[in-house]
């Protein structure tokens, strides 16, 4: 058994208790502090393991793209930034699109010490698995092969789809079409790309009943007509990235990411607003390990996974999100969406759920160096700067990283 006493966050109230994870890595007792635990903290933050919904862990059955990430450094860096589980992408060049493929790929994931869930992808010869599982669709091309060319050959697919938990990439690609050649990223990829996709998104999901959820979302537009159809009732979250809230007016090619970084500092200003109010329900890295040699010749992504949990400790230093806040939207909303498909309660620190937790001490400053990554493409973009707090220990399932 495995017991830890400390300042407990949950969504609704961080209180002083003792945390008991028993053999089989679940939390079968929290009650009040004794003293006498394995672990006792001071100021530290005891949150529900972080979750990130949205990885890029390169790994697939080829094997083309491990020299940049696979399952084991993706975990190892999860667990630097107090991830303890994650979900990963398909558009691997042998992506997870049917029972076979997903499995060879499930099996591959086991070397992770994070835990891992599978997306499976959606093109245009997929069909849904036995198994129920989260699905990915691009709407308009990225990293991969799997995308659409249409509006209306994605809708004949997403038909197949119906009642499915479905995560979009949204760019409409007759917009992306006509501004291939435009002299930025962000014209090539302009805002209203994502506006009228995301649109289409929300009919889809209206339409064929879907369980949606919109990906890494940069536009303030965006996000309102989300938190709109909330209210009509439509059945739909959306991510956000720590790029699109942190960066702003940068064009270089280290910050190239689909969908781009804005140019507007209203808009990052608003995204974070949204974030911290709600109308956005998840912090999504999109982590994306791409070589420093791609990155200069034009490739789209950047990683995060190291970082994520100094990045909590920014959002709390500078723009006042609580505990809870941060209980929310990186443990209780991702861990609802997990849980789906582990069958296992994640993103609470309760009685019955998975003892996974992060420990954060938000006053332990961490200047972020490439000596220090975990990840295997071996670079951040935050390189040089220095988060007000940092993640001390790390725990899966009753299992202890301590990074003190």
């Amino acid at each position: 058994m495995l017991t830890l006493e400390g300042n407990i966050v949950n969504t609704n109230k961080v209180f002083r208790g003792r945390v008991e994870i028993d053999e089989n890595g679940i939390i079968n007792k929290i009650g009040d502090p004794r003293g006498d635990a394995d672990f006792v903290f001071g100021e530290e933050l005891i949150f529900p393991g972080f979750i990130d919904l949205h990885v890029h862990a390169r790994e697939c059955a080829d094997h083309s793209q491990d020299y940049k990430e696979d399952f084991k450094t993706a975990g190892e860096a999860a667990i630097a930034g107090g991830v303890v589980a994650y979900a990963d992408m398909p558009n691997n060049p042998t992506p997870p699109v049917d029972d076979a493929s997903y499995e060879a790929k499930n099996n591959l994931a086991k070397k992770s010490i994070a835990e891992v869930l599978l997306y499976a992808g959606i093109g245009s010869n997929t069909s849904p698995l036995k198994r129920r599982v989260p699905y990915k669709v691009f709407m308009g091309p990225s990293i991969g092969g799997l995308f659409f060319k249409s509006n209306r050959e994605l809708e004949e697919k997403i038909k197949l789809y119906k009642g499915q938990n479905v995560s979009f990439h949204c760019e409409d690609p007759e917009i992306l079409e006509t501004k291939t050649h435009e002299l930025t990223h962000e014209l090539r990829r302009p805002k209203e790309a994502e506006i009228v996709a995301l649109s289409f998104a929300l009919e889809l999901i209206k339409k064929y009943k879907l369980k949606g959820k919109i990906c890494h979302a940069s536009t303030i537009e965006g996000i309102r007509k989300i938190a709109e159809a909330k209210r009509w009732g439509v059945n739909v979250t959306v991510e956000v990235t720590p790029h699109h809230l942190f960066f702003s007016n940068k064009n270089e090619k280290m910050f190239q990411v689909n969908p781009p970084i804005r140019q507007s500092e209203e808009n990052r200003l608003a995204l974070i607003q949204a974030l911290k109010n709600g109308d956005i329900d998840y912090l999504a890295t999109d982590h994306a390990p791409h070589t420093l040699e791609e990155k200069e010749k034009g490739v789209s992504g950047i990683p995060h996974l190291d970082t994520y949990g100094s990045f909590m400790t920014w959002l709390m230093a500078e723009h006042d999100f609580t505990p809870e806040d941060i209980a929310r939207i990186c443990a209780k909303n991702p861990g609802d969406f997990f849980s789906e498909f582990a069958k296992e309660k994640h993103g609470e620190i309760r009685e019955g759920y998975i003892g996974s937790l992060t420990v954060i001490d938000p006053n332990k400053k961490i200047k972020i160096e490439r000596k220090n990554l975990k990840t295997k493409c071996g670079w951040s973009p935050f390189e040089g700067f220095t988060f007000p707090g940092s993640v001390i220990m790390t725990i899966v399932r009753g299992k202890v990283y301590d990074q003190r």
